[in-house]
């Protein structure tokens, strides 16, 4: 069975980027990065009240991300996925700019193996961790519910704003 990873499939790696910059491109996919700086944040959002987290005593708790690492700015692209793969498993063709779709963990897994070695950097996905402060904004978070918003649909896609399709990436308000 398949599980739709679209909005989880970020890559994310640790490493020195011989840069002073706040972004990365790896030259081979063209994939954009960017710097998370390390930080603390409350992790585990419990109990869900309509839009709102509420966190519950003895069952969040504070995290520290000690170290910087780079973030994919966008998700992995149908485009990216056939330059690594060789094909493209999505179900929503012709768009190439994005996000593939229809893959599994074991899918991903195999994705990286390929990238690594034709980069040879080591890329991963993020840690439940990592994304959970990169999603809360992490050391920029402005104390949005969102990302970026307290209105996910100016920074998401979801079944009421989507028309049930996938849209290119990079078209909602960046965080």
């Amino acid at each position: 069975m398949k599980n739709v990873l679209t909005f989880l499939f970020l890559l994310t790696f640790q490493g020195i980027i011989f840069s002073q910059s706040d972004s990365y491109t790896d030259r081979y996919t063209g994939m954009e990065f960017v710097k998370v700086k390390a930080g603390i944040f409350t992790m585990g959002c419990i109990s869900q009240q309509g839009d709102d987290c509420k966190y519950v005593a003895n069952s969040s708790y504070r995290v520290r991300l000690t170290q910087n690492y780079w973030l994919g700015k966008y998700e992995v692209t149908q485009a990216q996925w056939r330059m690594v793969m060789g094909r493209n498993p999505s179900e929503f063709k012709n768009c190439d700019n994005c996000p593939v779709e229809w893959v599994s963990w074991d899918d991903i897994q195999k994705f990286l193996r390929k990238l690594n070695a034709k980069t040879g950097k080591n890329y991963r996905l993020p840690t439940e961790a990592e994304w959970e402060y990169a999603a809360q904004g992490g050391a920029k978070s402005r104390g949005y519910k969102y990302a970026g918003s307290n209105n996910v649909s100016e920074v998401a896609w979801l079944a009421s704003n989507s028309g049930r399709k996938t849209h290119p990436v990079g078209q909602k308000a960046p965080q």
